[in-house]
């Protein structure tokens, strides 16, 4: 301000000394004062006696050279425009570069600013017309912006500077958001979660869900639990004839189920005579078990209660049949 002062002070002296060269203009001829008739007089006779008057004869004449009188009017002077002063040089200078500074004016946060002055709240750097965020009142570059205050990916825990996803409790990347064994992105049948971790369906069935007892798939929908595990309802059926269990009961064998007279049959329980399930009381014969009442003689079908008999060709026979038959 103190030069702009000194050279406001120094373009007024300049041009009052200017303009002295034109504040007295030429005088006009005496004959152009007045357009009024002239007139002539006598010679005055000096004066010898203070004490005496003279006499005073005026002579008037109406001798007049030219009808009428006016005074000529000048054409003015053109004059050439005035040179600049280094004074005035120098202010037209300084007006034209303070209004290159008005029109240099940034409009944010409901305030006005110089360019320079309106900088990153974090970094200090110049944000100038670049793009920039508010938070709080204060303005921050994009850089600084997304590192203190934008969501952070839970996979890559960079800042997340466009689209977000939230999931689990977490934001991610979009594309950063997939199967934990798989490594594929999901898509519309979403995910599962086990252990802090998001799983495809397949991946999930395949590694979380139970499996069955009898085909070692994912059971999904309905099940029957049995044996210590989950079964599809048509895989519960029995080991050997595959026979479903109509009753509701089975019998359970190294880990499988089986029906009554497959169990029986694996367990060396049928009877020889009746091939039925042995529950009760059994007879040991010849390698083979028997109901007590299907313990016979093969010819006459006595019952052998008393464990007398004799034995052709894989058949049991009481004493009687036996010597009858086959005595030599």
């Amino acid at each position: 301000m103190e030069e702009l002062d000194a050279l406001l002070e120094e373009l007024e002296r300049s041009t009052l000394q200017d303009s002295g060269e034109y504040s007295n203009p030429a005088p006009l001829p005496k004959d152009q004062y007045s357009g009024k008739e002239s007139a002539e007089t006598s010679d005055i006779p000096s004066v010898q006696d203070d004490t005496s008057p003279l006499q005073v004869q005026l002579v008037y004449t109406t001798n007049i050279e030219e009808p009428h009188v006016y005074s000529d009017i000048q054409e003015p002077n053109e004059s050439l425009p005035h040179s600049k002063t280094s004074a005035a040089a120098q202010l037209d200078e300084l007006m034209a570069h303070l209004c290159e500074m008005q029109a240099k004016v940034i409009h944010a946060l409901g305030q006005a600013w110089h360019p320079e002055h309106f900088i990153c709240s974090h970094c200090k750097q110049e944000i100038g017309s670049s793009p920039f965020f508010e938070r709080s009142g204060l303005a921050y570059c994009p850089k600084d912006y997304h590192h203190l205050f934008s969501p952070r990916c839970a996979y890559c825990a960079a800042p997340i500077l466009d689209r977000v996803l939230t999931a689990m409790n977490q934001t991610w990347h979009p594309e950063h958001f997939f199967c934990s064994h798989c490594g594929e992105v999901f898509g519309a049948e979403g995910f599962h979660e086990k252990d802090k971790k998001p799983y495809c369906r397949k991946d999930f069935l395949a590694m979380f869900s139970p499996k069955c007892g009898g085909c070692n798939r994912p059971v999904l929908e309905n099940y029957l639990s049995a044996m210590d595990t989950v079964w599809h309802p048509e895989c519960f059926v029995c080991g050997d004839c595959f026979s479903s269990f109509s009753t509701g009961s089975f019998f359970e064998l190294d880990g499988r189920p089986f029906c009554e007279l497959h169990y029986h049959h694996r367990r060396g329980t049928l009877c020889y005579g009746c091939e039925q399930p042995i529950t009760g009381r059994c007879i040991s014969a010849m390698g083979h078990k028997f109901h007590p009442e299907h313990f016979v003689c093969a010819f006459c079908l006595t019952q052998l209660s008393k464990g007398i008999f004799r034995e052709q060709n894989g058949k049991t026979y009481c004493p009687p049949c036996f010597n009858k038959l086959f005595q030599i």
